[in-house]
């Protein structure tokens, strides 16, 4: 809990962003799809290329594939960035989720970031990590929205930081849950209209024009 992120070298910084980046660019539940012979996991569902949407084609395996390398890329950022300084932590955690959010690969449209927000989380401070995912469990055991859960463990990690944590990571945690509920503005909309899908039910093809 030592990440002060105070010190600012430029070049290092400019590094820890791209690598960063282009980690979280990489789209793994785009890539597990096709290589089990699934196509492209846009084309069905919400469209997403996240494990909620993977878990639509059937394979339970595959889901938990995606969550867990999409976790793991945002966790790997921070490591290796606390690895070099402890205070590129920052840069390349945000980096990781923004690769995710909008990677180069994909025309800049990609996932809504839960599963990576939560993996950097993880490596910044576990016990607000865990806490985080803790809360994700309940409220999809309770509720069975994946939506809804992620929405309130990302709401709740800035208050697990502000008891668990430090200053820089309360102000990341916020910037956390401010994309990830921008990104779900869509999954608002249908869990107010009472239209959102819950855990394990298929979803009719959307066009993608």
């Amino acid at each position: 809990m030592s990440d002060i992120g105070l010190n600012f070298d430029g070049p290092m910084m400019i590094a820890a962003a791209i690598l960063g980046y282009l980690l979280g660019s990489i789209p793994f539940g785009l890539v597990l799809t096709r290589m089990a012979g699934l196509g492209d996991i846009r084309t069905i569902g919400s469209g997403n290329i996240g494990a909620t949407n993977v878990l639509r084609t059937g394979n339970k395996g595959l889901a938990l594939a995606t969550l867990l390398l999409d976790a793991g890329k945002g966790a790997a950022a921070v490591l290796i960035a606390r690895a070099v300084s402890p205070d590129l932590v920052f840069v390349a955690g945000g980096f990781v989720f923004l690769g995710h959010l909008f990677p180069v690969w994909l025309k800049f449209k990609g996932g809504k970031g839960v599963a990576t927000a939560l993996g950097t989380l993880i490596a910044l401070n576990w016990i607000v990590g865990i806490l985080a995912c803790l809360t994700w469990l309940i409220v999809a055991l309770v509720f069975r929205y994946s939506s809804l859960a992620a929405l309130v463990a990302v709401a709740f990690a800035p208050a697990y930081a502000a008891i668990f944590g430090t200053l820089p990571q309360i102000w990341f945690g916020i910037f956390l849950a401010v994309l990830v509920w921008i990104r779900h503005h869509e999954n608002l909309r249908r869990l107010v209209k009472g239209e959102e899908p819950k855990i394990g039910r298929k979803k009719p093809p959307q066009p993608t024009g």
